[in-house]
């Protein structure tokens, strides 16, 4: 299985400009990966694994998720956090959204 890795000088982040999130501290990389339909049930699991580590190897650790990204709805959420367990937490960033619609009825969606 493939995992992540560092880059010949032991790190992830050359060359990947950070940019302050407002006045708490964290510095986010000025690039994001958004997950969705590239992540959704039909994706190739080898291919998502590779995607996110080869973003990751090269500075980018802010990845964009939501309820709803899929198809079907949450399973691009479920699938990235099969490939979260091999990478290290403490240095990974994920930004989701919640409320929108996932199924019918009153409490599938505006949660």
């Amino acid at each position: 299985m493939m995992t992540a890795s560092t880059l010949e000088d032991g790190t992830s982040y050359r060359g990947m400009p950070g940019q302050r999130l407002g006045t708490s501290g964290l510095v986010i990389p000025r690039v994001c990966l958004g997950c969705w339909n590239n992540f959704g049930a039909d994706a190739d699991d080898e291919v998502c694994r590779q995607l996110v580590f080869t973003a990751f190897d090269r500075g980018v650790t802010h990845f964009d998720l939501a309820n709803n990204y899929g198809p079907p709805p949450g399973s691009a959420e479920e699938r990235f956090g099969k490939i979260l367990k091999h990478l290290p937490r403490d240095e990974v960033i994920i930004s989701t959204k919640a409320g929108y619609l996932m199924w019918d009825g009153p409490y599938g969606e505006w949660g």
